[in-house]
């Protein structure tokens, strides 16, 4: 069976996040999107903990469920630890096999962080003694590092990440896979042969309802269970493709100083030593130049059994962008709705034919979405926190996407 999965979501419980993303928020949103299998995010939180036994029906196969959509017990954390006089932060998504489990860690973590704080608890420990702690546990227990390449709290990036794996993780037995972040995408990734070894997952990070599956993997496996789809992700063979933002929307592709709107291509920044022309600040080293760092092959070359990916743009950003207004809108909202009841979900949408979009959609929103999943669009890139911005127009952005050639040109 085929299924769409979004491994990686916070619940209302987390810092700056909708108060819609309880339960039955979460459910609405994975079905609009076409999301069969959701995280259940924040499970070190004893609120959230409590809600899902409460509501959560359990489907003895390590998976739960609750009106039509199934949930996998989940969890982002913070480490935050020094090695060496150097100190490192990092996001990593943890999956359990079961409730029972997640109380045993919550248990172990709450000795090293207060979990009632935030559903993406702090702690002060090292990932090291994390990975040793959870094998004891449990070895059924998944790691799956965040964003890996965002600068301020991933496995790789700019400000407090390693320059390998080994640096900072000893073990790697846990890890089933690496999450590219909305700011990367697979051929970025294929740049660094030493992660070759590693299945590449995409998921949301959702904060709202409206989030949910803006990065997503679609999966085929023969039983859904936890040990099919954690198995058939550390293999591999349970991963059909990923649904991709395009790299340039992520709000850390470019490099740049937010303060003084300066957005800078790699080599642009680096003829200015890596410092704001404006202010003489040292910038916010993007993803981009980041991977081209630490790459070993260049951009372009494909790795061998390297899965298939698609860039997508959430529906709504796109319809917001046809007719001019906010996508929170009613004007957006009622087109938005149109779709969905039409195609059933927005992943329908974008594996729909190009007849097929036209037939169920108007014609201007409908040449958009095709223009969108062609890779025809224009970019202002993220950079700095601030999200990038497409547009159909050369008077809007500048050309991107799809079209790029090399990371290099720019």
């Amino acid at each position: 069976m085929k299924i769409i999965a979004d491994f990686h979501i916070h619940t209302k419980y987390s810092a700056a996040t909708s108060p819609r993303l309880n339960i039955d928020g979460m459910v609405d949103g994975a079905k609009k999107k076409g999301i069969s299998l959701l995280a259940s995010g924040d499970f070190t939180h004893p609120l959230w903990l409590k809600e899902m036994e409460e509501k959560l029906v359990d489907e003895r196969d390590g998976l739960y469920y609750y009106n039509g959509v199934y949930f996998i017990q989940s969890v982002e954390v913070s480490n935050i630890f020094s090695i060496n006089n150097r100190t490192y932060k990092m996001h990593t998504v943890l999956l359990a096999p079961s409730l029972e489990v997640v109380k045993q860690i919550n248990d172990v973590l709450s000795k090293h962080g207060k979990l009632e704080e935030d559903g993406r608890p702090t702690l002060n420990y090292s990932l090291n003694e994390m990975v040793d702690e959870l094998k004891s546990i449990s070895k059924e227990i998944a790691m799956i590092p965040a964003h890996i390449w965002t600068p301020w709290f991933s496995l790789f990036g700019s400000k407090f990440g390693a320059d390998n794996i080994k640096e900072i993780v000893e073990d790697s037995s846990l890890i089933i896979g690496l999450e590219t972040g909305l700011s990367s995408d697979p051929p970025m990734n294929w740049m660094l042969s030493s992660l070759d070894k590693f299945t590449l997952v995409s998921n949301s990070d959702a904060h709202s309802p409206e989030s949910l599956g803006r990065e997503a993997n679609l999966l085929e496996v023969e039983k859904l269970s936890y040990k099919s789809i954690v198995e058939g992700i550390r293999t591999g063979e349970a991963m059909v493709k990923t649904y991709e933002y395009f790299p340039q929307e992520g709000k850390y592709f470019f490099d740049g100083h937010r303060k003084c709107n300066i957005c800078m291509a790699p080599e642009e920044a680096m003829k200015f030593n890596n410092r704001c022309p404006v202010c003489g600040k040292p910038l916010t080293i993007g993803v981009m130049h980041r991977v081209m760092s630490l790459a070993d092959r260049p951009y372009g070359k494909k790795k061998e059994n390297a899965k298939p990916f698609r860039h997508i743009i959430p529906i709504d950003q796109i319809i917001a962008k046809v007719v001019g207004k906010a996508k929170t809108t009613k004007t957006v909202k009622e087109e938005y709705d149109k779709l969905i009841r039409y195609f059933g979900s927005e992943f329908s949408i974008y594996e729909a034919s190009e007849d097929s979009i036209r037939l169920g959609a108007k014609p201007e929103i409908a040449e958009a979405i095709i223009r969108v999943n062609k890779g025809d669009v224009l970019w202002h890139e993220g950079y700095d926190g601030i999200f990038g911005e497409f547009s159909f127009s050369e008077k809007e952005g500048k050309k991107g996407g799809s079209k790029q050639k090399n990371l290099l040109d720019f």
